[in-house]
């Protein structure tokens, strides 16, 4: 059965399984092995007795540990870093007088210094076979270029971000998490890709490291703005410190804004909050309304209830004494009535005797009985009430004048 070690080129790198055959190795342990771009110098990483899952499908698919890594050839590993990164300038240069549209990383060369490889960033595909072929001729070797994205590129390169520390994928993460823009809004973060982007251009890596916390601690707190019951009545959520890890309440009835500690919260309200709408829709109908309750009544005593007076009017029907007396007019005549009706300047329907709208009414006198016409005066006004109803009619319509009467 083979023995399997884990060994890596460079710090934060992938890690690579061999067959470790009959060497002793510890965790820290250089040795020399064939790799994918010629003869390489790798650190044990993990020893051949603490390998627990091996990427590699099978034992035959590993390759064997050639020799432990002596002083000389540690030594050849630290020229080739130089040499490396001498070459990289002149393939820097070259691509810049090709006008060729890449952005070369890094580059490393074998133990034996026989091939140089480099590694790029493009846009677009770039054609660089003539790279290639001046590059080979200038240094010598055998030259091989390799695209890698943008993650890849600054973890090639290293640096130093926005929060004064080192690259995570530069000094420790091997792997490039997955990262979305539901992480940043899960935190509470600013939606701008500009502000949440590293030097790479991509969403920051260490949106993942608090993900699943910040979510968990979501799940078991209400949303901001939502309303809950709470001991001192109705609040509003006003917001969520995740940091501090405090729930911020405005108690409604009070108009106060308190603070409630995340733990404190879950202990009170458990890991499902109820909302106002479900508390009101449930327990509102079974509480008893205080129309409802029953009105205590007044203790009985012996006095008789008193008699409530009548506005008005007397308890017999008769008119109170301090009442005010009815108004009194006298009728007027038949006749007087209708010269009333005849009379011009007035308005229609209305009586000189009634008031105007707004105008205080007058008081009221009886007029002086006039004597009455006699039967000859009667007579002369029906006559003459006749032909005036004559005289409108047309020429040999209607009624004329009476017979004997001039027209």
């Amino acid at each position: 059965m083979a023995r399997t070690v884990g060994l890596r080129f460079r710090q934060a790198g992938k890690i690579f399984y061999y067959d470790a055959r009959d060497f002793e190795l510890g965790v820290g342990t250089y040795v020399v092995v064939d790799s994918a771009h010629g003869l390489a110098a790798g650190r044990v990483v993990i020893a051949p007795d603490q390998v627990i899952a091996n990427e590699a499908s099978s034992a035959g698919d590993m390759k064997p540990v050639l020799r432990i890594a002596t002083d000389d050839d540690i030594e050849r590993m630290e020229e080739m870093k130089e040499a490396a990164s001498n070459a990289l300038g002149k393939a820097k240069l070259k691509a810049s007088e090709l006008e060729l549209d890449m952005a070369l990383a890094n580059g490393e060369f074998d133990l034996e210094g026989t091939q140089f490889t480099a590694y790029f960033s493009s846009a677009e595909r770039v054609d660089f076979r003539s790279l290639v072929r001046d590059l080979s001729r200038d240094l010598g070797v055998r030259v091989q270029l390799l695209q890698v994205g943008d993650r890849d590129r600054a973890k090639l390169v290293d640096g130093f971000d926005i929060c004064g520390e080192r690259l995570c994928c530069s000094s420790w993460m091997t792997n490039f998490p997955s990262v979305s823009i539901r992480m940043a809004k899960e935190q509470d973060l600013p939606l701008n890709p500009q502000k949440i982007s590293g030097v790479c251009g991509r969403l920051y890596c260490c949106l993942t490291f608090e993900y699943e916390d910040y979510k968990a601690l979501r799940g078991t707190l209400p949303k901001v703005g939502s309303l809950i019951s709470t001991p001192a009545g109705e609040a509003r959520v006003n917001a969520i410190d995740f940091n501090r890890e405090v729930v911020k309440l405005y108690l409604l009835e009070e108009q106060e804004l308190v603070e409630v500690a995340a733990i404190d919260f879950q202990l009170q309200h458990g890991v499902t909050i109820r909302p106002m709408e479900l508390v009101r829709k449930i327990e509102d109908p079974l509480r008893i309304p205080e129309t409802r309750l029953p009105r205590p009544r007044p203790e009985r005593t012996g006095e008789p209830r008193p008699e409530r007076p009548q506005r008005g009017r007397m308890p017999h029907g008769g008119v109170r004494p301090d009442a005010a007396p009815p108004e009194t007019t006298a009728a007027p005549e038949r006749g007087e009535r209708r010269g009333r009706r005849g009379r011009g300047g007035q308005g229609a329907g209305v009586s000189p005797s009634q008031p105007q709208a707004g105008q205080p009414r007058p008081e009221q006198t009886p007029r002086p009985q006039q004597p009455a016409q006699s039967a000859e005066g009667g007579d002369a006004a029906k006559k003459r009430r006749r032909r005036r109803r004559g005289r409108g009619r047309g020429p040999g319509g209607g009624e004329g004048a009476p017979a004997g009467e001039p027209t």
